[in-house]
């Protein structure tokens, strides 16, 4: 059985309008909930074996606070593949994981997390940042890994866990 988590980057920060859509740094709010979301990870024990990043600032500064509150000591895979990738590259890219990595981390931007999301777990939401989809893939391959072996686990985000804290 191979797991994969599907994560959307946290909140960007737009306040440099110099800098290019590459270089944008997380906002306060991106770093407070990505660093929420890895501390609700690491209470589900969750270790992945691989982690996978888009090489864009904001997307692997999340990877980064998330594998620091997992305690996740490996280093994270920036791909140039991921930054600006459509669902099949993304798709693809999924195809060439090892199979000796049983748990994976896929950190990257919208639209194709989200079409991601819809494709291999049938969530049919947009993804907000900070998303994490938690799906398993009933194969022992990650060439096999679609939607008709898949089911989607869970499906966490900031503000959800806001909402309960609030009622």
């Amino acid at each position: 059985m191979k797991k994969l988590f599907i994560i959307r980057h946290a909140k960007s920060d737009w306040t440099d309008i110099t800098l290019d859509d590459f270089h944008r740094p997380l906002s306060n709010r991106g770093i407070k909930n990505a660093t929420f979301m890895g501390k609700l990870l690491a209470t589900k024990n969750i270790k992945p074996d691989l982690i996978i990043s888009s090489p864009a600032t904001r997307a692997y500064t999340t990877a980064e606070l998330i594998a620091k509150e997992i305690e996740h000591d490996k280093v994270i895979t920036a791909n140039q593949f991921v930054y600006d990738a459509s669902v099949d590259t993304l798709q693809e890219l999924i195809t060439y994981i090892s199979d000796d990595k049983e748990v994976v981390f896929l950190v990257g931007h919208n639209p194709s997390i989200s079409s991601l999301a819809y494709l291999l777990g049938n969530l049919r939401e947009d993804v907000p940042t900070c998303s994490i989809i938690e799906i398993d893939f009933h194969t022992d391959s990650w060439v096999n890994a679609s939607r008709e072996n898949s089911l989607l686990i869970s499906y966490e985000y900031p503000k959800k866990h806001l909402k309960e804290k609030k009622s």
